[in-house]
């Protein structure tokens, strides 16, 4: 019975990515950037990522790699590599068991601190600061979902006091169907971003104790 079920299912899914934008604006004004959530379509369009103002992308999936790559390095011997047209930032979780609980608290990290960074003037680095955000995945239903919420909850507690309520604003933002919800992000995502938000509380916690005995 279930293995009858499961193409049917896939077959939705399927349909559902097909019908949907490849990228959903979420969230407005983290200090100027604004945060987009969306599938692989969308992190591989460059004219669709410069017509939303976007510099940064990162990409949740490790089942999914892009090639950006728009100016070969001249001693790339096997496989090209150099720089993008944007900066790309990859975070390879599993859609399902297998990550550990620091990989959410690490990729909430990675997405604060990228938001934030500031490029050096060299050649090396030729894009600019700031720039708005995407964060994608295999279909933009999962894993792009539980990090953005991570996010937004831990960013602006007073709009969004729960990680639950945060993760139903970011699937209404996203347009997923109420059928998608279920999986959409995985379970055992949501159990690790419980974790990784306890354990940014308290990493904020340690910080402000630390930074009062400073003062003392």
């Amino acid at each position: 019975m279930n293995a009858l079920k499961r193409p049917t299912l896939r077959a939705q899914f399927d349909a559902a990515d097909a019908n949907r934008d490849p990228m959903h604006l979420i969230a407005r004004d983290f200090d100027g950037v604004d945060l987009y959530v969306g599938n692989r379509q969308a992190a591989s369009h460059p004219v669709l990522l410069t017509q939303h103002g976007i510099n940064a992308v990162l990409n949740c999936a490790l089942n999914l790699d892009v090639n950006l790559v728009d100016a070969p390095a001249p001693d790339s011997r096997h496989q090209s590599f150099g720089r993008a047209h944007i900066r790309y930032y990859k975070l390879g979780l599993i859609d399902g068991p297998g990550n550990p609980a620091e990989m959410l608290l690490a990729g909430y990290l990675q997405l604060r601190g990228l938001m934030r960074q500031q490029m050096p003037a060299k050649a090396t680095y030729p894009w600019p600061s700031g720039g708005h955000v995407l964060v994608n995945c295999r279909g933009g239903r999962s894993r792009s979902v539980i990090l953005v919420s991570l996010f937004l909850h831990l960013e602006r507690k007073d709009a969004y006091p729960t990680l639950a309520g945060a993760i139903d604003y970011v699937r209404q933002m996203r347009q997923l169907d109420p059928f998608e919800w279920p999986s959409a992000p995985k379970p055992v995502l949501i159990e690790a971003a419980v974790w990784a938000a306890r354990a940014a509380h308290h990493l904020r916690a340690l910080e402000e104790t630390m930074l009062n005995a400073d003062r003392s």
